[in-house]
């Protein structure tokens, strides 16, 4: 009859519930674990792909179409993973803990900020830029005057590219004109 191994199950049992996370970079344990969760979370909605993403089948024709489809999913998530840190560093910075700085209900509020055409044919925001918009693009290093020189910008690409081909050109020859 075999003896158990206290000995052994013992140093086991002091052992759970702790980890060790090595990195290449200087950081606190804080900042480290906090990385680790980041990375963590995008394992997890990769792995899951299939329902977080619509893919239950991948409804394509080739191989070829199914890596290309798995590679852009992939990058999405590093894109979704870098917007969850950013807001995540951004929400602990801030007094409270506000619930507009998940990705979902951020994207969702920016998704507010739209260009209207104007009855002269320029086009402009539809409305000024929100507290909680201008708190959500701080996180991402971003201000009002960024969003309102691109929807500048924008606008007037939308109206170049509606612009009949021989009007563009005669544009273009006086921009190039010395004078």
């Amino acid at each position: 009859m075999r003896k158990e191994r206290e000995d052994v199950i013992e140093r086991e049992l002091q052992l759970c519930g702790y980890f060790a996370i090595v990195t290449s970079e200087k950081m606190t344990a804080f900042e480290a674990l906090n990385l680790y969760k980041s990375r963590d979370i995008s394992e997890k909605l990769f792995g899951s792909d299939k329902t977080f993403l619509g893919n239950r089948s991948f409804r394509v024709a080739s191989s070829q179409a199914a890596e290309a489809k798995i590679f852009i999913q992939f990058i999405a998530l590093i894109i979704r993973a870098r917007i969850y840190t950013l807001l995540r560093k951004r929400k602990a910075e801030m007094p409270g803990k506000p619930n507009y700085l998940s990705v979902p209900s951020a994207l969702k509020e920016l998704e507010k900020i739209e260009l209207i055409r104007q009855p002269n044919g320029n086009y402009k925001l539809d409305h000024a830029v929100t507290a909680t918009q201008k708190v959500i693009l701080g996180a991402f290093g971003l201000d009002e005057k960024w969003i309102k020189a691109q929807a500048r910008q924008i606008g007037k690409d939308i109206q170049n590219a509606a612009m009949p081909e021989e009007q563009k050109d005669d544009d273009e020859d006086a921009e190039n004109e010395e004078y």
